[in-house]
């Protein structure tokens, strides 16, 4: 699943950041057997990054940087859906 940069924003938009950081709880599924593979944060630029590049993309709170699952590893996580939950503070892909 990828977005063009406009769609990406348009959905940040509906985003309900929380914290210092400014932070939504991002909860990556596996697309398949729905086993929950990670529970992480993600801020505005990592969820639009997301949606645009169609890989998952977090917020380190300890490193306070942008990284792509598997950037090191190898480990990657491509995007297939996004769901949004109702209050707008947490986003299931």
């Amino acid at each position: 699943m990828k977005l063009s940069r406009d769609e990406a924003e348009k959905l940040a938009d509906r985003l309900l950041y929380r914290n210092v950081d400014e932070t939504v709880i991002a909860v990556a599924q596996d697309h398949e057997t729905r086993e929950v593979l990670m529970v992480a944060y993600m801020n505005r630029e990592a969820f639009v990054k997301t949606l645009t590049t169609g890989f998952m993309h977090y917020w380190s709170l300890s490193r306070r940087r942008i990284w792509m699952k598997g950037e090191t590893s190898g480990n990657i996580q491509e995007v297939v859906d996004a769901y949004i939950d109702c209050d707008g503070d947490a986003v299931l892909f």
